[in-house]
Order: structure tokens, then sequence, then C-alpha cells
């Protein structure tokens, strides 16, 4: 993106009254940033559902001068500013209604990865957390997985840890700007990160460490990968938090289950008995309901029985890859607002009924 675009759009992402739903409404609307503060000066903006606050607090923006600071910092520090219009934008964060219009990222890992798992719990890990954490990773790492977290206390630093342990690309998501690493006592491993995955925030430089900009956080650790699991949690907590807009996004949720009496299980095993989270007591079972193992069953014959029974979600999948021919997992999860384990799972007893074959990529077509 070219300078001038990404000032505006740092501008935009400043502006009083304006979200990241409302602006991307915007931005369809009028095709860059630069032409909406623009048509706000000619008090042309007719677009569904914003209103008039929203337009005057875009003519009353006066504040381009801290985003000339801001773009200077950008410049000089040699830091990725990556925004919706970009192909490095992560695709599963395309499919958040409220996922950023602009976020900055140091690093040097794919965002748009193939396998990618959110980790989140408690600050207050306890020794069977980081014991959960630990064997989980070790088991894990021959996938090679991109491990995403937060860099908190407790579950996030584990997670991180132990993937650099196992030489996996970990992704903490900030709640603040690059000018600071807080907590200050995890520099050293966010340092180590940046050779092995890397740092992400929508945060500028100048912004505070503001518990309201941890919790806004949390929707692109659940967004930016195909999962999010919970190790540990109390009843109530951010971790929770992400888990919900996980699942409001489509995305696999699963807890790992504890000892009724724990506290700091109490939240895991509330959301596997309100069925938010799928229960999972060793990593292979995230590796099977994620599909990332390579051993896949072939259908015995490419020759498609006319007379097949399917269920009503075969058949859901079914119509839509005869109407699109090919698809992707992720793509068929999202436009059947279906669980992307689910879809998987649907999609091998298709192909064990010689329905469908899967080509590579995990992408999917009719016999």
């Amino acid at each position: 993106m070219d300078t001038e675009a990404l000032y505006y759009l740092l501008a935009l992402q400043k502006v009083k009254n304006i979200g990241d739903i409302s602006a991307k409404k915007l931005l369809r609307h009028f095709g860059s940033a630069k032409a909406i503060f623009e048509a706000a000066k000619r008090n042309d903006i007719d677009v569904q559902d914003i209103g008039s606050v929203m337009i005057q607090s875009l003519r009353q923006f006066d504040e381009w001068q801290k985003v000339s600071d801001e773009l200077k910092y950008i410049e000089q520090n040699r830091i990725k500013a990556v925004t919706i219009f970009d192909k490095e934008y992560p695709y599963r964060l395309q499919h958040a209604p409220d996922g950023p219009v602009l976020f900055f990222y140091q690093g040097n890992v794919d965002l748009n990865s193939p396998k990618m798992l959110s980790i989140v719990g408690t600050r207050n890990i306890t020794a069977y957390g980081k014991r959960v954490v630990a064997g989980f990773m070790e088991v894990l790492a021959p996938y090679k997985p991109v491990i995403v977290s937060g860099l908190a206390y407790g579950v996030d630093v584990e997670a991180h840890f132990n993937a650099l342990k196992h030489d996996l690309p970990t992704i903490a998501v900030l709640g603040h700007g690059f000018q600071r690493i807080y907590p200050s006592v995890h520099q050293k491993i966010a340092r180590q990160m940046l050779d092995n995955g890397g740092l992400i925030t929508e945060f500028w430089h100048t912004d505070p460490v503001d518990r309201n900009n941890f919790l806004k956080r949390n929707r692109i650790i659940a967004g930016i990968s195909e999962a999010v699991l919970v190790v540990e949690s109390g009843e109530k907590g951010g971790a929770l938090v992400t888990a919900d807009i996980a699942n409001s996004y489509n995305r696999d949720v699963f807890a790992v289950p504890g000892r009724i009496f724990d506290n700091f299980s109490m939240g895991c095993n509330n959301l596997i008995k309100n069925n938010k989270a799928a229960l999972v007591t060793r990593a292979e079972d995230i590796i099977n309901m994620l599909r990332w193992t390579e051993n896949k069953v072939k259908p015995a014959s490419p020759q498609l029985n006319l007379f097949v029974d399917l269920t009503d979600d075969e058949q859901l999948i079914f119509d839509l890859l005869q109407a699109e021919s090919k698809l992707s997992l992720d793509e068929i999860a999202v436009m059947l607002q279906m669980p992307v384990s689910k879809t998987a799972q649907v999609l091998l007893q298709m192909e064990l009924k010689n329905v469908i074959t899967s080509l590579p990529g995990k992408v999917y077509e009719l016999l």
C-alpha cells in the first residue's frame, strides 16, 4: 500500500464513533479512506447504518499531525502495516465482521499459514495447566502449526515458550503498541518470537496500556486461527471472552477439563457443559478434529454411486459443490456456517461414499 493510502487509513482508524464494521462499510462504498474524508467534507455520505454522528466525527477529525507522527514511527522502525486491501491480510480475519481494517506486524511468519492454533487461559496457571501446555505442544510439534496467544502471564507465555522450545512459529497479539512490551518481563521471549513468529497489534505506539485494549485484541486471537484451545480459566475471564468470540466467528473451540472444585477449571468445564467447546484430553484430539494428519482414507473407486444416501449435512455440501465446482474446507465451513471440525468430518464421510474427491490444499469437488 502506498504512503498516502496508509496515511488516510491510519486517520480513519482514529476517528471517534467509527469502528471496524462501519469503516469497512464506508471503504466498500467509497473505495478508499481518502475518498471517505473527501465525501465527508462535501457532506456527501449516504451509506446504510452510517449516521449523522459518524459523519460529523469524520468532518471534525483534526488529529492529522498525530497521523503523520505514527506514519513516521512505522517507517523508521520498519513495521509492516497490513490492511484489508493487502494479500498478506489473514484470510480467516476477512471472515470476521469486526476484524481490524488495519494492524501492524513485526516478524517472519506466514499469517495465512494453513495450520494455526490459538491457545488461551488464565494468568494464574497451575502446575496442571503447565503440564497440559507442555505435553500438548510436544505432540503438536511434528505438524508445525503456528501457535497464537497474547503474551500475558500464565497460559499465554507458557504457550509461546513451549512453541519456541519445539521450534514452532508463534505469534503474540498485543494489547498495546510496539513502543513497549507488557508485561516487561516478557521482553526477552518477545524478541525471540521475532526470529520465529512475530508480534501483531492494532494499536499505535502512543496508545496506553489499557484493560479494554486487551479485551479488544482478543477478537484477533480468536479470528486469525482455525481453532482456539482453552487450557485453564476461571468462571470469568478474558479466555472465555476469546472463546465466545471464536464461536461467533464459527471457529472450533476446544477446552481441557479439570476437577470440578478447581477454580481455574470452572471456565473450561462450563464451556464443555454448555456445548461451547469440544472436550479434549490429549493433543491427538485436536489433530484429528482439525484433520492435520496426512493419513487420509482414499476412496476405493472414483465412480459415484448415484443412489447413495446422503445425510442432511452431506446434501448441503453436495448442493454447494454442485453450484460452486471447487471449494476449500474453510470456504465450505464459512458458507454453510458449520464448524470446521464438523465440516471436515462430513467431507470425510462423503469421500468414503465416493461422492467427492479431495485436491491439494484441502480443496474438494464432486466426482
